[in-house]
């Protein structure tokens, strides 16, 4: 991916910030992502109003295989060509479909879709894109060459996040009350001038692109009973990435409560926390090509 900032993974591997921790820091917390909101994923893939089965289906910014692994669930006839530009995140996703006996119904593909050359992907019935769009340097072009790679009739959805999930009671951490809230605040300004497309309106978008738009559905994620520890981990990682992304925005006391958070030996480790809740909200479009 060429069009990214400081702070921005490559499209289609998070919906967030990267703090330092790498590509492999980046790789577990979308495997726990994957994990956490499983359910929520699948309500999405079950709502989607395919006519018939889909046998052929491109998971865009696929990442480690959160949406692509959903969709075999989904659909068990279908095949799945997961498209990335991180070579990591595709070969953990090769990983988890040997692991899970389904590696005949998976291709990767290691792409830039802000190329002007897109990567020959077939005729799709269905074309997924959970939290990549917003990445693309030039949306409204790669909706164009989605448009052009469907099949006529082929469905195309869209998933997009409403930013980074939140997961401490409002009147958490006991010495700075609101640290959350401040702390997307901040995150929300850096995505505004550098991921202008997050949080984006696809509809609009969609239709502009050629699509008809056959559906569109909020679905609002409020989850308490995940295991402890792979709520824990996704915090942690979660909040690691926010620090990397507003430590120069936050107030010095701010971001010494957030250091007491993050610190996984001390006293204040979210680690340690049993109220812990996953609070976000996901919407999905869904559009099909008409000719």
């Amino acid at each position: 991916m060429t069009h990214t900032h400081p702070h921005s993974p490559r499209h289609g591997s998070h919906h967030g910030p990267q703090h330092a921790a790498g590509s492999g820091g980046q790789a577990e917390i979308l495997d726990l992502d994957a994990e956490v909101l499983a359910g929520h994923t699948a309500a999405i893939t079950a709502w989607l109003p395919v006519e018939e089965a889909p046998h052929e289906i491109v998971d865009l910014g696929c990442g480690t295989g959160a949406g692509t692994f959903a969709l075999l669930a989904r659909f068990p006839g279908a095949r799945v060509t997961a498209v990335d530009s991180s070579a990591e995140h595709l070969q953990r996703l090769r990983e988890k479909a040997l692991a899970g006996g389904v590696e005949d119904r998976v291709r990767t593909v290691q792409a830039d879709l802000d190329s002007a050359d897109w990567p020959g992907l077939g005729t799709p019935d269905l074309v997924w894109a959970s939290a990549s769009m917003h990445h693309m340097a030039d949306p409204d072009s790669a909706l164009r060459h989605v448009h052009d790679t469907l099949g006529t009739g082929g469905l195309f959805a869209v998933v997009e996040l409403a930013g980074f999930p939140r997961f401490l009671p409002e009147n958490a951490p006991e010495e700075r009350p609101g640290l959350e809230d401040r702390c997307h605040a901040a995150t929300d300004r850096l995505h505004a001038e550098h991921v202008p497309h997050r949080g984006a309106d696809w509809g609009p978008m969609l239709t502009a692109a050629g699509f008809a738009l056959e559906g569109e559905r909020t679905v609002r994620v409020n989850i308490q009973d995940s295991p402890a520890e792979a709520l824990g981990r996704y915090a942690l990682g979660t909040l690691q990435r926010i620090r990397g992304a507003a430590a120069g925005s936050l107030a010095p006391e701010d971001l010494a409560a957030l250091d007491r958070l993050l610190d996984v030996d001390g006293p204040h480790s979210i680690l340690r926390r049993t109220d812990l809740v996953v609070r976000t909200e996901r919407t999905v479009w869904a559009a099909r090509r008409k000719d």
